[in-house]
Order: structure tokens, then sequence, then C-alpha cells
């Protein structure tokens, strides 16, 4: 009796994983900005006011990203710069691939809702971000 239950718990903790799906991918589309940063010594550091964000379009799996600086009148100061990257299926994980004239990089999804999104770099350094909402000033 034991066994049974011990395992029906570990199928429930299986089942309970947050895996990224494909339909989730389009969540990344929009404005987001750096809620907190977990290191790989599980120090954490948190971002209660950023002075810029980041700017994701994602269109079939292609997109950039792109620093913006939002003003107070609702609209951002931006640059040309932007990272180009694909988003690739690999091992059941989604990941960021980057790629420049200088260097390439991957990095790993690992949850996306409406409102979040996380990622883990080749540092194993761990990114959440939060949707960024505008103030609203009238």
């Amino acid at each position: 009796m034991k066994l049974c239950t011990l395992i029906l718990v570990f199928f429930c903790l299986i089942g309970c994983t947050n895996k990224v799906t494909t339909e989730q991918i389009t969540l990344l589309n929009g404005y987001w900005e750096i809620a907190e940063v977990t290191f790989a010594d599980g120090k954490k550091k948190e971002y209660l006011v950023n002075t810029s964000i980041d700017y994701i379009e994602l269109n079939k799996m292609k997109g950039f990203k792109k620093k913006v600086s939002p003003k107070i009148d609702g609209s951002y100061d931006t640059s040309n710069d932007a990272e180009k990257f694909i988003i690739l299926k690999k091992n059941d994980e989604y990941l960021f691939s980057y790629k420049n004239n200088l260097s390439q990089w991957q990095e790993v999804i690992q949850y996306i809702n409406e409102d979040t999104f996380s990622i883990k770099n080749e540092a194993n350094i761990t990114y959440t971000y939060k949707r960024f909402v505008p103030l609203n000033i009238e």
C-alpha cells in the first residue's frame, strides 16, 4: 500500500512540472522588464525599478530583442541595436538561440505565462521577467 501511494505521488509530481509549449512561445511578444536575477550560487537580486526594458518581437520562431527606455508620455526611446534570435526545441526544451558577428549563445526558457517568463543562460544565471506595465499619469 505504501508503495502504491509513493508511486502515485511520484507521478503527480512529474505531471505538475511546468513544460513550455509551442503555444506559449507567442506570449513572449511585447515589453518585459527584469524582476529578479538568481545567480549560480543561489543568491538573488530583485529589480524594483528599471530604466530600460526589453522589447521582444517574435514571428514563426524567429525574432529580435531590443532594449528600450519608457518615457513619461507613454512612448519609448530606442536605438537601432537589436539581438536577433531563433527559438529552438532541443531535448523537450525551448531555447533562445542568438548569433552575431562576435558570439553565439543560448538561453533555456524555463517557463512562460501571460505575465512572467524565466530564462537560464549558459552561466547558470536565471532571469525572471515580468510584463511591463507603463505608468498611466493623467
